[in-house]
C-alpha cells in the first residue's frame, strides 16, 4: 500500500501554490517536488549563513583581537593592558560559547581538530609548570612561529582558552602585572596565536576561502591551516549542508541537514546539563571531577553555561545577532505546538536554573542539582522529541 505524508497545512499550502511538476525524465515522467523539503531548505540556509557561519565569523574576529592584546600586553605589561586583554578574553569566549549547539562539521572533524585546541579543560597546571621551568620550550614559544610550535607540541590540556585564562585571571578578576611573569606572557601569546587560527579556520570551513576577510585568508595561507576535508566534493562544511540531498553532500536529505539543528542542540543541553555541572554537582563526586569546572579563574562558568542555552535559543528560533530567518521552531509549531512549546518553556526554564545557581558557581547547592535535571533531562528531552516531530512522515 502506498504511503502518504501527513503534512502541516502550510506544506500543502505550498505545494499547490507552486508547480507540482519541476521537470521531466527520459520517459517524460513528472517528478514531484517535496514540500517539506521546500519549507526546510530556507531554515538550513538561515542556519548556516545567519547563525552558525555568523558565530565564528564573529568568534574569529574577536580571537584575532585577543591576541592583538597580548602582544601588547607582552610589550608593555601594564594593569591597563591587562584590563584589555581580559575583556578580549571574555567577548571571544561568548561567541565559543554561542558555538555550541552546533559543534559538528569542521569544529569536530577529526581530520581537522579543531574543537581540543580551542576549549579542553582543566588545564594541566602540573604541566604547565614544567613547561615554564624548560629554556628550551620557552625559547620555542618565544619565536615568530611560536602558535605553531604550541600546537603541534603541546597537549590539547595546556592549549586553547584556558591557559590565557590562567595566565590573566585571579578570583574573577584582572590579575595585577606584578603577578604575571615574561614566561607566562610569551605562553599566554603563543597559544593565543594557536587559538587565533584554530578559530579563523572554523570560521573559514564552513564560510569558503573566498568568503572570509583578506586577513584571515592570509593567515590561512601564511599558517598553511587546512579548512576543508580532503574527501569532499564541496568547498566548504556550509556548502555541504546547504547542497543537502545532492550527490557528494553527506546530508542525504535536506530533512537530515536540518535535524542536525537539533541533535546538536540537544547534545550541548545534555552536556551542560550532565556533564558541566552535572559532573562536579554529583554528590559522590570526586575531588578531581569537582575540579572539573569550566571557566573557574575568570568566574565566567555561569556565563559560560547561559550561553550556550543562548546558543540552543539562536538555532531553534533561527535568530542570531538580530537577524532572524527561517527556523526548525516554526516547521515544529505548525506539526506539533505541543512539541515547539515545551521546547521554548525548556529553554526559558533552563535560563532561570542557571541564574539561580550561587555565584561563582557553587556545585554543592541544590540549585545546582536543580540545574541539571531542567537542562540535561528536561530540555534534552524536549528537544529529542522535537527532533521525533522533524523525522515523522
Amino acid at each position: 500500500m502506498k504511503k502518504y505524508l501527513i503534512l502541516p497545512l502550510y506544506l500543502i499550502c505550498i505545494a499547490l501554490s507552486t508547480s507540482i511538476f519541476v521537470g521531466c525524465n527520459d520517459d517524460d515522467d513528472p517528478i514531484e517536488t517535496d514540500p517539506k523539503a521546500e519549507v526546510l531548505t530556507p531554515v538550513v540556509e538561515n542556519y548556516v549563513n545567519n547563525i552558525v557561519i555568523a558565530t565564528y565569523k564573529n568568534l574569529s574576529d574577536e580571537t584575532i583581537l585577543l591576541y592583538e592584546k597580548l602582544e601588547a600586553l607582552k610589550k608593555e605589561k601594564t594593569d591597563a593592558n591587562i584590563k584589555a586583554a581580559t575583556d578580549a578574553w571574555l567577548s571571544a569566549r561568548e561567541h565559543w560559547e554561542l558555538s555550541e549547539a552546533f559543534l559538528f562539521g569542521a569544529v569536530s572533524d577529526s581530520e581537522l581538530s579543531i574543537d581540543p585546541h580551542i576549549d579542553s579543560w582543566p588545564l594541566d597546571v602540573e604541566g604547565f609548570n614544567k613547561l615554564l621551568n624548560n629554556a628550551g620550550f620557552m625559547e620555542s614559544l618565544a619565536k615568530e612561529d611560536g602558535s605553531v610550535w604550541a600546537a603541534d607540541h603541546l597537549g590539547f590540556s595546556l592549549l586553547g582558552f584556558h591557559g590565557i585564562e590562567y595566565i590573566l585571571f585571579e578570583e574573577g578578576k584582572p590579575k595585577s602585572a606584578s603577578k604575571i611573569t615574561e614566561n607566562e606572557l610569551i605562553y599566554a601569546t603563543a597559544v593565543a596565536g594557536d587559538l587565533r587560527n584554530q578559530c579563523v579556520r572554523a570560521e573559514t570551513a564552513w564560510a569558503g576561502i573566498d568568503n572570509v576577510s583578506a586577513k584571515k585568508q592570509e593567515l590561512v595561507e601564511d599558517f598553511e591551516l587546512v579548512v576543508k576535508r580532503s574527501t569532499s566534493a564541496f568547498s566548504s562544511y556550509g556548502e555541504e549542508m546547504l547542497n543537502a540531498g545532492k550527490p557528494g553532500s553527506p546530508y542525504v536529505t535536506v530533512t537530515s541537514a536540518a535535524s542536525y539543528i537539533l541533535e546538536y542542540a540537544f547534545v550541548i543541553a545534555d552536556e551542560v546539563g550532565n556533564t558541566k555541572i552535572g559532573t562536579a554537582a554529583n554528590e559522590s563526586a570526586s575531588e578531581e571531577d569537582k575540579n572539573y569546572i569550566e571557566s573557574p579563574y575568570s568566574y565566567n562558568s555561569l556565563t559560560d553555561f547561559t550561553n550556550n542555552i543562548k546558543s540552543i535559543e539562536n538555532a531553534y528560533l533561527g535568530t542570531a545577532y538580530g537577524v532572524k530567518g527561517a527556523s526548525i521552531s516554526e516547521y515544529i509549531a505548525s506539526v506539533n505546538p505541543e512539541a515547539d512549546k515545551a521546547v521554548k518553556d525548556q529553554i526559558a526554564a533552563s535560563y532561570a536554573a542557571i541564574k539561580a545557581i550561587p555565584f561563582p558557581f557553587d556545585y554543592t547547592s541544590t540549585q545546582a542539582d536543580a540545574a541539571v535535571k531542567v537542562i540535561g533531562t528536561d530540555l534534552a528531552k524536549a528537544l529529542k522529541d522535537a527532533k521525533a516531530v522533524l523525522l515523522q512522515e
